[in-house]
């Protein structure tokens, strides 16, 4: 594997014999078939919440739209891919949330969106149809990729998985500590960072050869294995 910086927004590194770019707006993007990866948007979470009495702010899915925007825009993307969780719960599944959902998706008619199917989606169930989104259960094949919601192992293919919701751990000279999304790049695979803006942060193992990339603000960079306890 071989990385080069094209700028502080995105990274781009080479998997599986494949230049891919991971970018701020927690999206991977592989240029070769013009295709965009998100994982654990969990569209509907907040509205889960109110559903069940607990107070949380409104506008997240609306927030994490925009960046997917961003992140439409500046690749010019033919095909969406979600890596799982796309919908949090049946619960979620509000006529706002899907609401906004539609607006987004009308204004991307031409986009091809694809959704393999996480555990999440099991229980809310597969987007409307009106939102013109195939749903695919793991693994979708293509190329040297194998796309699934679980970081597992495949024979053959390098996973581009989610679920985890992976954070790197940093620490400061001061004792600060700050815990962010990051891209976990392994041997046989890699994770994306959740994409939603409600998800929450899961610690990861490393094992030698694992690298990390945070996202920090608008940028993505690299962070050393041995920073992290």
């Amino acid at each position: 594997m071989t990385e080069s910086a094209i700028d502080r927004r995105e990274v781009s590194i080479e998997i599986a014999g494949e230049h891919v770019s991971l970018m701020a707006e927690h999206a991977l993007y592989w240029p070769r078939t013009s295709t965009l990866l998100i994982a654990d948007a969990h569209f509907g979470k907040a509205a889960t919440f109110r559903a069940g009495g607990i107070f949380v702010p409104r506008g997240t899915t609306t927030n994490a739209l925009t960046r997917l925007d961003d992140a439409l825009a500046r690749t010019n993307a033919a095909r969406l891919i979600f890596l799982g969780d796309l919908l949090h719960a049946r619960e979620g599944r509000s006529p706002e949330t899907l609401g906004v959902v539609g607006e987004w998706r009308a204004t991307h008619a031409k986009l091809e969106v694809i959704l393999v199917r996480g555990n999440h989606d099991r229980s809310a169930g597969d987007p409307p149809e009106s939102l013109g989104i195939a749903c695919v259960d793991a693994p979708m094949l293509d190329g040297p990729f194998a796309f699934a919601h679980h970081p597992v192992t495949i024979e053959g293919r390098y996973v581009l998985a989610g679920h985890v919701h992976p954070a790197a751990r940093l620490s400061g000279p001061g004792r600060q500590h700050e815990r962010l999304p990051c891209f976990w790049i392994r041997h046989a695979g890699a994770v994306l960072p959740a994409f939603g803006d409600f998800t929450g942060l899961g610690d990861i193992d490393l094992l030698d050869g694992d690298r990390i990339f945070a996202i920090v603000g608008e940028s993505v960079l690299p962070v050393s294995v041995q920073s992290q306890p």
